[in-house]
């Protein structure tokens, strides 16, 4: 995948990893936040891009969507990828890339983080799917979910070995926020997340800000952004 790892090295995500120390690392959680519609799921896909280029393999969930919605998705940002690397034959890193991914649709409801533990059972042991990174987009509902299902999510990543990222929703008004300016109701099971990324939306552009490192307290000052057009990440 000679064009994969041209564009991987090129990735703004480099600075993203060398900001919270080497990256989120297998055992743990990460949290993207911002308000609905600025681009949770397209900083989700672009790390789970990522990822594929350097031939991990990443298992996606989509809770409430469908299959074919999160597929096109990843065509439209991949496209934009593929553009603005002015490389024109990706045709090969895309079927490798595909190859790696597995794209799972749950109805709101249905999800269960031992669903999932039992899914990715089943595609290590029927189809030699082992998963780098595990995206889940659309739960945990953090308004809603208990310390028990955040726990048993944490406990997945660890015994699977697997990063996990996840998103949850930030309002306008009316949401308590404690003194890093992080919901109450995501700050509450602060002892199983990692890593929490906030978007913060400009007048033409989305900034990126490290709101928790691990247990770092010096958090890096990140220049990079999210382009609302094509949906990239970009240096700010």
């Amino acid at each position: 995948m000679v064009y994969g790892k041209e564009l991987n090295k090129r990735s703004p995500l480099r600075v993203f990893e060398r900001s919270i120390h080497g990256g989120l690392g297998k055992g743990n959680i990460g949290v993207v936040t911002s308000r609905k519609g600025v681009g949770k799921t397209a900083m989700l896909i672009g790390v789970a891009l990522d990822d594929l280029l350097q031939e991990r393999k990443v298992l996606h969930v989509t809770v409430g969507g469908s299959v074919e919605n999160l597929s096109r998705f990843y065509e439209e940002i991949f496209r934009d990828l593929a553009a603005s690397s002015k490389i024109e034959d990706l045709a090969e890193t895309r079927l490798t890339m595909v190859s790696n991914r597995h794209l799972l649709a749950y109805r709101d409801g249905d999800f269960s983080v031992e669903r999932i533990r039992k899914s990715m059972g089943f595609l290590s042991e029927h189809a030699a799917f082992e998963p780098y990174a595990l995206i889940l987009d659309g739960w945990p509902d953090f308004a809603t979910v208990s310390p028990e299902n955040l726990a048993e999510l944490k406990k997945l990543a660890e015994d699977m070995q697997v990063e996990i990222w996840i998103t949850a929703l930030r309002h306008r008004v009316g949401q308590e926020r404690d003194e890093r300016d992080v919901p109450v109701e995501v700050a509450r099971h602060d002892e199983h997340l990692s890593v929490i990324v906030r978007l913060e939306p400009m007048a033409d552009h989305v900034k990126l800000r490290i709101v928790k490192d691990h247990e770092n307290k010096d958090l890096a000052d990140l220049h990079l952004e999210l382009d609302p057009k094509t949906l990239l990440l970009k240096w700010g």
